[in-house]
């Protein structure tokens, strides 16, 4: 049924967002003089998980309305506001990252953003236990929020600023283990499993190619070459990981078989669609891990492909063409494209 006059709206946004559903008040309307048409001016109550929160909330706000301007948005609002907006533009690889990074920040979620000082977020970093690269990834996290809030005059420039003093240098998580690569044992039980688990092939993909997981997930079928044995990754964390990788032929048959698979993405789910991180990591990766007694991350996959063509005395600058490292020094930063039958020569010797 449509709502009266005045009383507000509720929409879905597309794509796959948190919190999908938008409850909307007009609070003006917009003259237009060369077309002479108005157009409402929204307000926005809020972002809702369904669309049943969200026609609450309109409810609720319609009843006993409450002040819409935005020195009254929660940490967590302006994070909704922010992600909406900033995740259409991102791989699905980096839209995790940042989700992984706001759940340190649970104790700032119901504070108000105009009211958080240096020392709010300085506590979430030291309290997380997590190391640098992770807290690289939360610093980010911060700066983009603040650069949203500072656009839509939630903040000042000046606030802004604080970001900058944050010290993400003595961290470290005391439970974490090391990065450590798969054994030469655990990858022949990851072989002798292969059968018995498809997705066992996943991780041996990842071993023998030194992809990070986001861009296996994220490799389309038209992206890959069967015939002449490589994929190109279209998009990465950083500019040396777009790049063509070789297809060892250990690992080509797995190839083959994600190939057949009835979906424009390589890995897919048991009912052909696309596969997500969290499915992949949370359901997949620890169900194989816990079954075959191993403990890794997927990022280990990769640190093995690295120590594997190490150990067989692959030139180092070839490494880093296979899994887009970036070169060290001017050199190693405008050397020639190695041709991938060279890289497959190499990735043939693990």
């Amino acid at each position: 049924m449509r709502n009266p006059n005045g009383y507000g709206s509720v929409y879905k946004l597309s794509g796959r967002r948190r919190k999908p559903w938008v409850a909307r008040k007009t609070i003006n309307w917009d003259f237009d003089v060369n077309t002479g048409k108005c157009s409402p001016v929204y307000e926005f109550i809020g972002y809702y998980k369904t669309q049943k929160e969200a026609n609450i909330a309109l409810a609720n706000y319609n009843e006993n309305p409450f002040d819409l301007v935005n020195n009254t948005l929660t940490f967590s609002e302006v994070y909704d506001r922010w992600s909406n907006e900033y995740f259409e533009k991102i791989s699905e690889s980096g839209i995790n990252g940042y989700k992984l990074s706001y759940k340190l920040c649970e104790k700032l979620y119901n504070m108000k953003f105009i009211e958080i000082r240096l020392g709010h977020l300085q506590k979430v970093v030291d309290e997380s236990g997590k190391n640098r690269p992770t807290l690289k990834k939360l610093k980010t996290l911060f700066n983009l929020m603040y650069d949203y809030a500072v656009i839509h005059d939630i903040v000042t420039t000046s606030a802004r600023e604080k970001v900058r003093y944050l010290d993400i240098s003595k961290t470290g998580n005391p439970n974490a283990y090391n990065r450590t690569r798969f054994s030469d044992n655990e990858i022949k039980t990851l072989w002798s499993s292969k059968d018995s688990d498809i997705y066992c092939s996943v991780v041996l993909m990842l071993i023998y190619t030194g992809a990070r997981i986001g861009e296996l997930l994220n490799l389309k079928k038209s992206d890959v070459n069967i015939k002449e044995k490589w994929f190109y990754v279209e998009a990465s964390k950083t500019d040396a990981g777009i790049r063509y990788v070789p297809i060892a032929d250990k690992i080509l048959p797995f190839f083959e078989y994600w190939m057949s698979r009835d979906c424009k993405y390589l890995i897919c789910t048991e009912d052909n669609k696309k596969m997500s991180y969290d499915k992949f990591y949370g359901v997949h990766w620890k169900k194989i891990m816990e079954n075959l007694k191993l403990n890794h991350t997927p990022h280990d996959a990769r640190h093995t492909c690295i120590s594997l063509l190490t150990e067989k005395k692959v030139d180092a600058r070839h490494i880093k063409q296979i899994v887009g490292h970036k070169g060290r020094d001017l050199t190693e930063k405008v050397y020639t494209q190695i041709s991938i039958d060279v890289m497959l020569e190499a990735i043939n010797k693990i």
